[in-house]
């Protein structure tokens, strides 16, 4: 089991492309670690959804990934973000082929490297269908999608997939203390007129939790 872990800008860490390094390997835990602060755009979301005035005000970039979903606020020391990477056909032999299996996979990965953080009865891997709210089409952890993860009811782990013919690419993303910055203010309006829902955090050593992330992959 290989942990690679790379250093950069928000805009620098999305343009890796982990499935290409893979080549005849097994699956990677990647732990991007994040130098700078921006919001990332889904891969279906338009950049007009954001406040770019007030971004620029702030010193916040605006960084599009491949994956889908919500926006997600990246600020540095309050985000670990892991992604998991499996070649074609799934490896370890237990990833599913299908998105929503090898999501909620991932997420079951996710709960069992928490475990020791919190206890596994703390934590809930989302296996129902998409829970939406009024801002879930904007922001990813206002809604809840298969695999992710919930503390005490709260959002904890946001998930999203990219699938090549290299093949699958699962980014995690995790407080570790709530959002300095409130999203809402940084999107244009109009927008929801309810409150964004807010967002569980869990204070942990990255390094730590990467490495049961690694541990929990590499025992199948």
């Amino acid at each position: 089991m290989i942990v690679v872990a790379r250093r950069g800008s928000v805009r620098e860490l999305h343009e890796l492309d982990p499935l290409a390094e893979l080549g005849g390997g097994g699956a990677q835990v990647w732990w991007l670690q994040p130098d700078d602060t921006a919001v990332v755009l889904g891969s279906r979301q338009s950049p007009d959804i954001v406040d770019t005035a007030e971004c620029a005000r702030l010193g916040i970039g605006v960084v599009k990934r491949r994956s889908g979903g919500g926006a997600v606020l990246v600020v540095p020391g309050q985000v670990v973000w892991v992604d998991i990477v499996a070649p074609p056909g799934g490896a370890p032999d237990d990833v599913p082929n299908d998105v929503r299996g090898s999501m909620i996979w991932a997420g079951e990965l996710w709960q069992r490297a928490l475990a020791s953080f919190v206890g596994d009865g703390d934590l809930t891997v989302h296996t129902g269908s998409m829970v939406t709210t009024p801002w879930s089409d904007l922001v990813c952890f206002a809604g809840l999608g298969p695999g992710e993860v919930s503390l005490a009811g709260r959002k904890l782990v946001g998930l999203s997939q990219r699938r090549t013919r290299n093949g699958v690419r699962i980014q995690g993303t995790l407080y570790t203390a709530p959002p300095a910055i409130d999203l809402a203010r940084l999107l244009r309006p109009p927008r929801p007129s309810t409150s964004l829902p807010g967002v569980a955090s869990l204070a942990l050593d990255a390094a730590e939790l990467v490495g049961r992330l690694a541990a929990e992959l590499a025992s199948g």
